[in-house]
């Protein structure tokens, strides 16, 4: 699913789940690679399309994309939630 030579944080993820858990290492690339894929299928699709961004390595603005993407949505969300704002 993800190739682990473009996928660095992918690869921190598994190594963690690795050290913390004890399970294989091909296991814990299974249990890693169906997390992000269920994050991927919940984030609206503005936010996803920059997980395998993020997981890359940050590349394309990463985690301050991500970041500020879920800012706008959110004040859009709440600014339609008091009856102003964008949405």
């Amino acid at each position: 699913m993800y190739p682990a030579r473009n996928f660095k944080f992918m690869d921190e993820l598994v190594n963690l789940v690795v050290q913390r858990t004890g399970i294989s290492q091909d296991d814990a690339r299974k249990a890693v690679e169906v997390i992000v894929g269920e994050l991927k299928s919940r984030l609206p699709g503005p936010l996803a399309s920059h997980v395998d961004a993020f997981l890359a390595g940050g590349a394309s603005g990463g985690m301050n994309t991500l970041a500020a993407e879920a800012g706008e949505m959110l004040k859009g969300k709440l600014g339609n939630l008091f009856g102003g704002g964008k949405g």
